[in-house]
């Protein structure tokens, strides 16, 4: 038995950016909800797909706000994205998937916690979204990310084929490189190259010797490469701590509770008349008792 976890935020930026819009019939843009009931749906009917939670940011904001006064904020979302959020909540959970909102933590952490939770329990936990920040939850072939867009699986060796570092790196490569997505800088001078070239000898950025001189391993630039790191060090440990994701969401269900069991058959109907869908009820073969 799988288990299907679902960055649902990530499936309605996508939506919105690559879906038609579309206005409902009382002048609202709805349509990337239209576009991620149709993504969700199609994953529902994908072979081996019985256990799916999806995990939202209710609001973007979250206690890395605190930390970093940078950290990413919904300024700058348009406004047409940023209203569907309740809407796109409403679809999954019309659909009789599991809805997890966040608020103080992010969607993220809770698809870490999921993940976490159940990596011994299930036979697979699937991570369905190409995020690179979620490819620290990947262990072996038991916890692995899925794009589904590119049909992509990230499994262990995946994630060091990709980002030259093991995914237990990963918090610690993206605090070097920075996430412009995320609103942190990283470290000046340190790319991907040289982060992936001294994690893959130390791991952790804590191991990192201080004196660039002491590095038994060779990059480009050592001297400078060093000095940015001392100059950064409390910056960079910052960094990590807004890069590692939380396995201690408040996730109230059991696995057994994320068993799909069918579309709620109201709460569809409702949400597709507020929206003017008239095909995805025709396709719907599949209802909770």
């Amino acid at each position: 038995m799988k288990v299907h976890l679902v960055d649902g935020t990530y499936e309605l930026f996508r939506s919105f950016f690559g879906a038609p819009p579309s206005l409902s019939p009382d002048g609202r843009e709805v349509g990337a909800t239209r576009g991620i009931l149709y993504s969700l749906w199609a994953l529902l009917r994908s072979d081996g797909v019985t256990h799916v939670a999806a995990a939202f940011d209710h609001v973007i904001e979250s206690f890395r706000n605190d930390l970093y006064p940078g950290y990413k904020t919904s300024e700058g979302i348009p406004p047409e994205l940023h209203s569907q959020f309740p809407l796109a909540e409403r679809a999954a959970h019309a659909l009789g998937i599991v809805v997890w909102p966040m608020v103080e933590f992010e969607a993220d952490d809770a698809l870490a916690t999921g993940a976490a939770r159940w990596a011994e329990e299930a036979e697979q936990v699937v991570i369905c979204s190409p995020d690179k920040d979620l490819t620290q939850c990947v262990r072996g072939e038991r916890v692995v990310c899925f794009d589904r867009r590119q049909q992509k699986t990230l499994d262990h060796l995946g994630v060091v084929t990709k980002f030259g570092v093991p995914p237990a790196s990963i918090p610690d490569w993206l605090a070097l490189v920075g996430d412009s997505a995320d609103g942190y800088p990283g470290v000046p001078k340190w790319g991907a190259k040289s982060a992936s070239a001294l994690l893959a000898r130390y791991d952790r950025i804590e191991d990192i010797p201080d004196d660039d001189r002491a590095w038994d391993v060779t990059v480009r630039g050592a001297a400078a490469l060093g000095a940015s790191l001392r100059e950064h060090r409390e910056d960079v440990v910052l960094f990590k701590r807004l890069a590692t994701l939380r396995t201690d969401a408040p996730l109230p269900e059991t696995l057994e509770d994320l068993r799909w069991q069918g579309a709620r058959r109201d709460e569809l109907l409702e949400l597709c008349r507020e929206l003017g869908e008239t095909d995805l009820l025709d396709r719907v073969t599949a209802w909770r008792e």
